[in-house]
């Protein structure tokens, strides 16, 4: 299922190719800066606001989530290449807003299906497993990157097209393995196996960044290009060795077990779990469901989805990560014309995709599994590392707003790392301040602060004051602008207010995010990983002193032990 997973999230990350063909959309339809940055709000309002997604996941099974997301990619992709190839009429701004909104909203229905129930299946190394996944949706980028070369050289149009057929048709391949499933409590080797899919993954991530190093200074031919991208199949093929192996131990040891009566006695518990009576409480009650829901639970416990959504602390990590990722995601979607404006050329551009690709992998799985690791060994909350990775963000920035020679190439590396970074940690601070029984919601609800920060940086302030500033240079040279002309500014001046104030409201996001650091530090110094520990003995110890054989086969790592959210959810 883990492999299934990464293969699926290694074609969703085609929001981080918009800068490859944002131009075309410009020049093709006639938009100015405004438009375009519009367009783009809608492609991270898409891709970030996916309750919709999180709440069929409630109540029907992943491969649903799947189907529907492949369904809506295609169409929504298919559409806008229609459009800019001009094999349509040419669409209102409106109707192009929505066929962006429906292909990106398409990646969250991969992400939700696929993730969550990554992260239901390993609840204690949810880090981990967060930033391995969230990782190769960052590294995506970069593999479509090479896909689109191979296919279609340097025909930008065309990578629209990829971006229809590709990422629709893998996940309709691997629906059967998507499923929550008991977890076999090995927990040492499953850490082992998790770091041996970040080394190939981090083996790929170093692959690609040579190719870039190399396309950028010599011109490869499509044979050059295929060969590279056969490469990066071939890699991504690499884990199934490791995860044939791990199945076929995993079955030779249930068949070596099967006449244990042990075995057997944990077999029946796990299988024929005790039903729960209903009580006449559990009823539902209207005016106790509404004063419940500003009474909470303690943290780590299971909030509801409206507990969660009125909780200080969501709203706290909503400011925060709004300022933090919205600044990035203006640098993102503006790549193409930052790289116009202050004269890289359009060969440069793709090379600022690809780093900000890979070192937007990088910081999630460094996030990922280093917060996991010193937060188990040393108890380093989570929120003080979000907090670290958006005040880092400001660098990037600065870089952007100062144009100094060739600081676009950092600033993408910086921008890239730090928003993959701040995604992995707002999942896993979620699912541990909020619990796990309704994560696919709550996940999707935290991710509403992406959009709301890219409309604000992006299009009231990024887009206004370049079109402000384009329409100026007109101006001095005695033009005006034509209808349906799109709008060019060029110089450091273009970009520098914006990214000014963008700045100013990054480091504001940090002061925000050390706030949650203070109210959740008692909290992070316990043990939040215990209450998992504490469901196995219960579902499992029969009665007496039977808890104490059973630690002792845990600790072997030679029992099974059922995942409490898969059972109650069966």
């Amino acid at each position: 299922m883990v492999f299934a997973t990464l293969i699926i999230l290694s074609v969703n990350g085609s929001g981080y190719l918009f800068g490859l063909y944002s131009n075309d959309i410009k020049s093709t339809l006639g938009y100015d800066q405004t438009t375009l940055n519009l367009l783009s709000f809608f492609k991270d309002l898409g891709s970030n606001l996916s309750i919709l997604a999180g709440l069929i996941y409630e109540v029907a099974p992943p491969w649903v989530v799947l189907s529907m997301g492949s369904v809506m990619n295609f169409i929504g992709f298919f559409m806008i290449w229609i459009s800019v190839t001009g094999r349509i009429t040419k669409p209102q701004v409106w109707q192009m807003c929505l066929y962006m909104w429906i292909a990106s909203n398409s990646q969250s229905f991969p992400n939700t299906g696929a993730l969550v129930t990554c992260v239901k299946n390993f609840p204690e190394s949810r880090g981990s497993v967060l930033g391995l996944l969230k990782g190769f949706i960052g590294l995506s980028g970069a593999i479509l990157t090479q896909y689109y070369h191979a296919i279609y050289k340097d025909d930008s149009m065309a990578l629209i097209l990829l971006l229809a057929w590709l990422p629709s048709i893998v996940p309709l391949i691997f629906l059967r393995p998507i499923r929550i499933m008991k977890v076999v409590r090995m927990e040492n080797k499953e850490i082992k196996i998790f770091f041996r899919f970040l080394y190939i993954a981090l083996g790929l991530a170093g692959f690609i960044m040579v190719m870039i190093i190399l396309q950028k200074k010599f011109r490869f031919t499509r044979i050059d290009y295929i060969g590279s991208a056969s490469v990066v199949i071939i890699t991504l093929l690499i884990p199934l060795v490791f995860v044939i192996k791990e199945e076929f131990s995993v079955w030779k040891s249930k068949n070596q077990g099967s006449n244990s009566n042990t075995n057997s006695q944990l077999n029946v518990v796990s299988e024929n779990p005790p039903a729960v009576q209903a009580r006449p409480e559990d009823q539902f009650n209207p005016f106790a469901y509404i004063r419940n829901i500003f009474n909470p639970p303690d943290r780590g416990e299971d909030y509801t989805i409206f507990q969660a959504i009125f909780n200080i602390d969501m709203l706290i990590l909503f400011i925060a990560t709004a300022c933090g990722t919205g600044g990035a995601l203006t640098v993102i979607d503006n790549l193409g014309q930052l790289g116009k404006s202050l004269g890289y050329s359009a060969h440069s551009l793709s090379t600022f995709i690809s780093l900000v690709s890979i070192w937007n992998f990088l910081g999630r799985v460094m996030a990922g599994y280093l917060s996991e690791f010193v937060l188990t060994k040393y108890k380093f909350p989570r929120p003080l590392m979000l907090t670290f990775v958006i005040l880092l963000a400001c660098v990037g920035h600065l870089l952007i707003a100062l144009a100094v020679p060739n600081s676009l190439y950092f600033a993408s590396v910086l921008t890239g790392f730090c928003l993959g970074a701040q995604l992995p940690l707002l999942c896993a601070i979620i699912s541990e301040l909020f619990g796990l029984k309704h994560f696919s919601t709550m996940y999707n609800v935290g991710s509403v602060s992406s959009p709301v920060g890219s409309y604000i940086f992006n299009v009231r302030v990024a887009g206004h004051l370049y079109d402000k500033e384009a329409l100026k240079q007109l101006k001095a040279l005695g033009l005006t602008r034509k209808p349906g002309q799109d709008l060019n500014c060029i110089g450091a001046q273009c970009y520098r207010p914006a990214f000014l104030i963008i700045t100013a409201a990054t480091l504001f996001g940090s002061v925000v995010s050390l706030i949650l650091v203070f109210r959740t530090r008692t909290f992070y110094k316990g043990d939040i990983y215990k209450k998992f520990r504490e469901d196995v003995w219960e579902s499992l110890a029969p009665t007496g002193n039977g808890a104490a054989p059973l630690r002792e086969m845990e600790d072997k790592g030679t029992i099974v032990v059922p995942e409490k959210t898969a059972l109650s959810s069966a």
